[in-house]
């Protein structure tokens, strides 16, 4: 039986790709690996979509992490709704930080929305904080204690 071996990438659905570039790689220390502008039959197929034009930016935070993927759309259009963290779906992804209480104090300097302060976990393991990406796609931030 087939089995699955790694996490390839997420993707994020963005409204401004310089924004969410800027964000992801000034703020959270992503760096870019590939960038892409994807159009045409395959990704038609794929998507099961007509006329798909699509921006894509690979990302990662080191060389064996996985990856998350920017996808800024032209063709066809994004709706804007609000995506919450208990809505069915994927809810967020998390990020292991070194220092989170650090980590607080240079997105508030950027004006990075926060959900709260950090909260220690009932286990004592974690520090655990939510912020929100430029699209406020939320983002959980974990220090292991």
């Amino acid at each position: 039986m087939s089995k699955i071996i790694r996490t390839r990438h997420f993707g994020i659905v963005v409204k401004d790709m310089k924004r969410s570039i800027e964000f992801y790689q000034n703020v959270l220390g992503f760096q870019i690996k590939k960038e892409a502008n994807e159009t045409g039959e395959y990704l038609d197929k794929m998507l099961d979509l007509k006329n798909v034009q699509v921006k894509t930016v690979k990302m990662s935070i080191n060389e064996d992490e996985t990856l998350i993927e920017l996808l800024e759309y032209s063709s066809p259009t994004s709706m804007n709704c609000e995506k919450r963290v208990f809505d069915f779906g994927v809810s967020h992804f998390a990020l292991t930080v070194e220092n989170l209480d650090e980590l607080i104090i240079n997105l508030k300097k950027n004006h990075v929305k926060l959900n709260s302060e950090p909260v220690i976990s009932p286990d004592k393991k974690a520090k655990v904080a939510f912020c929100f990406d430029p699209d406020g796609s939320p983002i959980e931030l974990v220090e292991e204690l």
